[in-house]
């Protein structure tokens, strides 16, 4: 009888074995095919001097790393990846949490809350190509929308995008106003987790609305809200598409960031081993900075 078990037992053990390796044998391949093969070419194209297009391909060793190394430009342009990503989650999850409390308070009322929803929403819906070229036509210098204010008021146009202190500024609160709904979503996940026994006991222990948000709700968010401020990290520090569209690094190189200077690079001067690089070394510094970043951030969870 014991035997017929332990043949049993087995035999499922093999099944489910079968199982796990039909169903995760896809998924390996993919990742296999779309991502550890392309970071792996990444890093041996950057070891040659090649225009992307043609058969010739020199190699270079270490030279384009080398360079790298010693751009200014590419160190600048991950300084303002870093702005970004502060600004952001500064601004964004903060923003996202109120957002996300005050429709949790007002849920009851089932039509007010709906419109509200949709209501801040709405941009995270919309392209980030889309957005760039909204908010470019919004900020121009001549018949935009703060120039035609300043008009009115008595002064002259305002070129926020065109002026290197103002421009980098001026698209975070752009990707702020992109991305905060998500972060409101992302919180009002995390209150839908939270029983609505612990709300009614803190008001029956005589706290208000800020005291259970301050001292019972938010310490139970944590978790959330670590998840948020890692997922804004590598978000910002990968970004391209609004920025490209809107200042494409400019002026000057005043909203450069690490995609956009691979991008010029890579498929504007055909410089694929250089660009290769530079992507190499974006790799290397998100990662760097969201494994620092995630230690520092759950240990603080455990304390």
């Amino acid at each position: 009888m014991s035997k017929n078990k332990k043949s049993l037992g087995a035999v499922n053990q093999r099944s489910t074995r079968i199982a796990a390796t039909v169903f995760l044998l896809p998924v390996i391949l993919l990742l296999i095919i779309y991502i550890f093969y392309p970071i792996i070419d990444t890093f041996r194209i950057s070891t040659f001097k090649w225009n992307g297009i043609s058969a010739d391909k020199t190699f270079i060793g270490l030279d384009n790393w080398k360079k790298l190394v010693k751009d200014m430009k590419f160190w600048e342009s991950f300084k303002h990846n870093v702005v970004i990503m502060v600004l952001s989650i500064v601004i964004q999850i903060p923003i996202g949490v109120a957002l996300a409390t005050f429709l949790e308070f007002i849920n009851k009322r089932k039509h007010i809350s709906r419109i509200f929803k949709t209501f801040w929403f709405f941009p995270y819906l919309m392209s980030s190509v889309a957005i760039g070229f909204l908010f470019t036509y919004a900020l121009a210098t001549n018949g935009g929308i703060i120039s035609t204010i300043s008009g009115w008021l008595g002064h002259g146009n305002i070129d926020l995008l065109g002026n290197y202190k103002t421009a980098l500024v001026t698209i975070i609160f752009i990707i702020s106003w992109q991305f905060t709904p998500f972060y409101m979503v992302y919180c009002m996940a995390g209150y839908s987790n939270l029983s609505e026994d612990v709300y009614e006991a803190a008001l029956i222990d005589g706290a208000n609305k800020a005291q259970y948000f301050r001292k019972v709700a938010l310490p139970l968010l944590k978790p959330s809200l670590i998840s948020a401020a890692i997922l804004s990290m590598v978000g910002s520090l990968k970004y391209f598409d609004l920025i490209y569209v809107m200042t494409n690094g400019g002026p000057g190189s005043s909203t450069e960031l690490m995609a956009t200077y691979m991008y010029k690079f890579s498929f504007s001067q055909f410089n694929m081993g250089y660009g290769s690089a530079v992507a190499g070394g974006m790799f290397i510094l998100i990662t760097a900075v969201a494994l620092i970043t995630m230690k520092i951030l759950n240990r603080g969870g455990e304390e």
